[in-house]
């Protein structure tokens, strides 16, 4: 069982490769033969046309299920297809155990309509802290991760977010309009001004990656699934980045944060952000 932080530490220190070929073994076998391989029976929505799930999620999920609880004894899972048939094991995010958050195919209905656009998502967290994360894209052999104080890299490349060039509209991704309540819609309107340019996100994981390249500027993304945020907001922060709710305040993987929130390539575009957004409520 696994008592203490410095035992994580040690872990992460020996074992940040194990995690990224269980990862990467997930995808080869699970997930990366379906790709534009999915028959109609293999495909299901949840709560509507946008939230779909695939039998590359679900068997990914198990498959990495059983491989990180292997690596790290003690530890638990918060997947998201486990949380759909059961959301009580969602809580285990505000639990005492380290917890590994897992998407296993982040962008799903990019990859049911075949487009590259998606990734594996993984974090390993506790006392709700993300101490570590992996982003893989299989469909365009990209992986990164990130260490807690440790920086984060791409390829084993270090990644640096940088901060937008001055003068230059800034490049938002947003929440899809499906996923936003009638206030939150009102807070993404106040992106709608000169010198910023919204755009519907895709995959969320792909989002925070394409910030930590400094590719994108900024999310406002206005859900709290921990599975969509932990990997990709600890990825920003360790290339240069920071998160803000609407309150200023860091985005919390355990919850009841203000929403809309963002992650930006620096502190000060998370600021300007944070002000249009509350200038839109």
């Amino acid at each position: 069982m696994i008592e203490d932080i410095e035992t994580i530490d040690e872990f992460l220190a020996h074992g940040t490769s194990d995690v990224e070929e269980a990862v990467r073994k997930a995808a080869a076998t699970e997930i990366m033969p379906r790709f534009r391989q999915l028959a109609a029976h293999e495909i299901d929505q949840k709560s509507g046309p946008h939230d779909l799930v695939t039998d590359a999620d679900r068997k990914a999920e198990v498959y990495l299920t059983e491989a990180l609880t292997k690596l790290l004894p003690g530890s638990v899972v918060v997947g998201e297809e486990a949380v759909h048939a059961n959301p009580a094991t969602y809580e285990a995010i505000r639990g005492t155990a380290p917890v590994w958050i897992v998407d296993p195919v982040d962008g799903t209905r990019q990859f049911v309509h075949g487009d590259p656009g998606f990734c594996t998502l993984v974090a390993l967290a506790l006392d709700g802290v993300v101490l570590a994360s992996w982003t893989y894209a299989p469909a365009r052999d990209e992986f990164a991760t990130a260490i807690r104080g440790r920086g984060a890299v791409l390829d084993g490349v270090p990644l640096r977010s940088g901060a937008p060039e001055p003068g230059r509209d800034l490049h938002i991704a947003t929440s899809h309009p499906d996923y936003t309540t009638d206030e939150q819609k009102r807070a993404l309107l106040g992106l709608h001004v000169e010198g910023v340019v919204p755009r519907p996100c895709g995959s969320a994981g792909l989002e925070y990656l394409a910030i930590a390249r400094g590719e994108s500027d900024a999310t406002a993304f206005s859900w709290e699934a921990a599975w969509d945020h932990a990997a990709g907001l600890l990825l920003v922060e360790e290339a240069g980045g920071a998160h803000l709710t609407l309150k200023g305040e860091p985005f919390r993987i355990t919850g009841g944060n203000a929403l809309p929130f963002t992650a930006a390539r620096d502190e000060a575009t998370a600021r300007r952000v944070v002000a249009l957004l509350t200038a839109g409520v």
